[in-house]
């Protein structure tokens, strides 16, 4: 009989599990999995200050952390299947920074203020309704909505501190170990892809004007309560991101950890997350996000196809070869990925594995699945 597809209860309950055979999967081969995730663990430093200080992003001045650090935990965990739980390793409630796994939070935000009215059109300029001087240049006046979710905005600027400079020529195939920052002629807004974190936060700026609240506060209420996760996690900005919006000083929180700050979860809320794109986003029979809003944001992008609106893709296998072409990701530096396999109905999270190891562990999961 076919394992039947289930939302998990609220945190702090049971999350139902499945043996292996009943889940259709091959027990050894995800044994095999956990093992190895739980021995290729992230070559980062426990101390995650240590690291951002190491000057691996960007050399000083440009690696100044604005925002909060803590050090990490060790390796965790989990897979489900049809919502159950599979296989978990190490402790899956251990709340860690995520890095650019928020950026997909982001992205969910943005399909809120669309759901909600408060982005009209995702082509429509961000200008014509964030009047905060930061579209108003005519490198960025022609910036939309679709342009910052897709990182093809080139948009132009300092906020809270760093420049757009910083993360210029960033190749992410060579983080770490190659030159980024080098000046480059700016092209139009939508005809050139990089992956910019100043400009991430960017959008995020711009939604909180849309919403007049703190995105942890909508995140929460429309996203993270109704889903059933925890009250562990947890969102953060810099010291330098209190904006005024209409007379209240609101922290701005940033699309990563790139300097601090950034989402602090665990893997239970992130598999929780993932659940909730594989069910193209509904709930236990409630509507969260339109499903035209996950389908949109799974269109791979023209300048970059392995890219959607904040969430990574597997277009023609470029991102992991032993990965299905259907698979997306939310996905952080260090190690932190939730894959999302919906021809399978299949959702795992993994934390602080070291990322050459992630093909692996992918083709382990496949095999089990076989």
């Amino acid at each position: 009989m076919k394992l039947p597809s289930i939302c998990p209860p609220p945190h702090g309950t049971f999350w139902p599990e499945a043996p292996a055979d009943v889940a259709g999967m091959n027990w050894m081969w995800l044994e095999e999995a956990a093992r190895f995730a739980t021995e290729n663990e992230t070559p980062w430093p426990r101390d995650l200050r240590l690291h951002l200080e190491s000057g691996f992003f960007e050399p000083p001045p440009h690696n100044e952390i604005l925002g909060p650090v803590r050090p990490r935990g060790e390796p965790n965990g989990m897979v489900t299947r049809a919502g159950h739980k599979i296989v978990s390793w190490g402790d899956t409630d251990q709340v860690d920074f995520t890095f650019s796994a928020a950026k997909s939070y982001l992205s969910l935000l943005a399909g809120i203020a669309t759901m909600d009215g408060l982005i009209a059109d995702l082509d429509e300029r961000v200008g014509a309704t964030v009047h905060d001087g930061g579209f108003d240049s005519a490198q960025n006046r022609g910036i939309t909505w679709r342009h910052l979710l897709q990182n093809t905005s080139e948009w132009e600027g300092t906020l809270f501190g760093k420049s757009d400079m910083i993360d210029r020529n960033r190749n992410l195939a060579v983080e770490g170990k190659g030159r980024k920052g080098d000046p480059r002629p700016l092209q139009p807004p939508g005809t050139h892809w990089e992956y910019n974190d100043v400009r991430v936060n960017r959008l995020s700026l711009a939604l909180l004007h849309r919403f007049k609240r703190p995105l942890p506060e909508v995140f929460a209420e429309r996203i993270m309560r109704p889903i059933g996760a925890s009250y562990d996690w947890s969102w953060h900005g810099y010291r330098t991101s209190t904006v005024d919006v209409d007379g209240r000083a609101i922290e701005s929180v940033a699309g990563g950890t790139h300097w601090g700050g950034g989402m602090l979860i665990h893997a239970e809320d992130q598999a929780r997350i993932g659940l909730l794109m594989l069910r193209r986003g509904e709930w236990n029979g409630k509507r969260i996000l339109p499903e035209s809003w996950i389908a949109e944001s799974l269109v791979p992008c023209a300048l970059n196809p392995s890219y959607g609106l904040l969430w990574w893709l597997n277009t023609g296998h470029r991102r992991y070869k032993s990965a299905p072409e259907g698979s997306f990701f939310a996905s952080g530096a260090g190690g932190n990925l939730t894959w999302v396999l919906p021809e399978y109905d299949l959702v795992a999270v993994m934390r602080w594995l070291d990322p050459t190891a992630v093909d692996t562990f992918t083709r382990l999961i496949m095999q089990a699945l076989a």
